[in-house]
């Protein structure tokens, strides 16, 4: 089975195994609804906890470590968003599935470093809920080179990426990148700087290029410059996406989703061109 998302995932259809996931929402519309989706398209059970007391009992009850949870702010016993504050304090991956949203409520999830949050705002909230599920657990898959020389910016764009369950290698120069796809085939991804002393990201970009296409192989480039022609440089180079830094936490972690997700389409659509060529 595949899984379209909304906005464009596929999902192979192969099991999720010893996966906890546990839902922290007193609506019964919604855990019956998000119950329901999770089981359908990802064969997923979720452990539903009413109230505070019910998620510290699932957790403190069991032995079995949660793999994610999904959790409104506000629960029954839990009003100014203690629940949510249990998670984190316990270093469970969690995604927020909330409908009090504001400017403030965002800059204070951001900072907990949650997984992702989705607003109960419209009528595809459930389904934008379970491709975000279907992400986190499936990005394990996915293997992204992070490209700079700053220290800060490599840890920065490092946790960011962990959080979202990727894997994660690291090169504080040009040729260290590129000895590093070669013993690395599997990375799909590369996230590079333009500013660099050995290699600058445009000329990093054209070597890649001379390794692995864009079928094989997305690159986004990153620069705090603020000459606007980079970007079409960095893409006529080779790029397949540019961003300016300071980032958009959410923009951010888009930009990655979109290129891997045209990564996976892609070697699928190629797959099954041979698959009927060989017919």
């Amino acid at each position: 089975m595949n899984f379209l998302g909304i906005t464009g995932m596929q999902y192979s259809g192969v099991p999720f195994h010893d996966t906890r996931i546990l839902l922290a929402e007193d609506s019964n519309v919604f855990t019956q609804m998000i119950g329901a989706r999770l089981k359908e398209l990802l064969g997923l059970t979720v452990e539903v906890c009413r109230n505070f007391e019910e998620l510290q009992e699932c957790y403190e009850h069991s032995s079995e470590e949660v793999t994610l949870a999904i959790s409104n702010i506000n629960l029954p016993g839990a009003e100014n968003g203690e629940a949510l504050e249990y998670l984190v304090d316990l270093s469970i991956p969690t995604i927020v599935f909330t409908s009090t949203f504001h400017e403030d409520t965002r800059e204070k999830l951001i900072t907990k470093e949650v997984v992702d949050y989705i607003l109960k705002d419209n009528v595809f909230a459930v389904d934008m809920l379970t491709e975000s599920v279907c992400r986190f657990l499936t990005n394990h898959r996915h293997h992204v080179l992070i490209v700079d020389d700053s220290p800060t910016a490599r840890a920065l764009l490092s946790s960011r990426l962990k959080r979202y369950n990727f894997r994660v290698s690291l090169a504080d120069s040009g040729a260290k990148a590129l000895e590093i796809l070669r013993n690395h085939p599997d990375i799909g991804l590369v996230v590079t700087d333009y500013n660099m002393p050995d290699i600058d990201g445009f000329e990093l970009t054209r070597r890649i290029r001379t390794m692995r296409g864009s079928h094989e192989l997305r690159i986004i480039g990153v620069s705090s410059s603020t000459n606007r022609l980079l970007s079409a440089r960095f893409l006529k180079a080779g790029g397949n996406d540019f961003m300016l830094r300071p980032f958009i936490e959410e923009e951010f972690y888009c930009r990655v989703n979109q290129n891997l997700d045209t990564l996976v389409q892609i070697k699928t659509a190629r797959g099954n061109g041979q698959k009927a060529a060989a017919a």
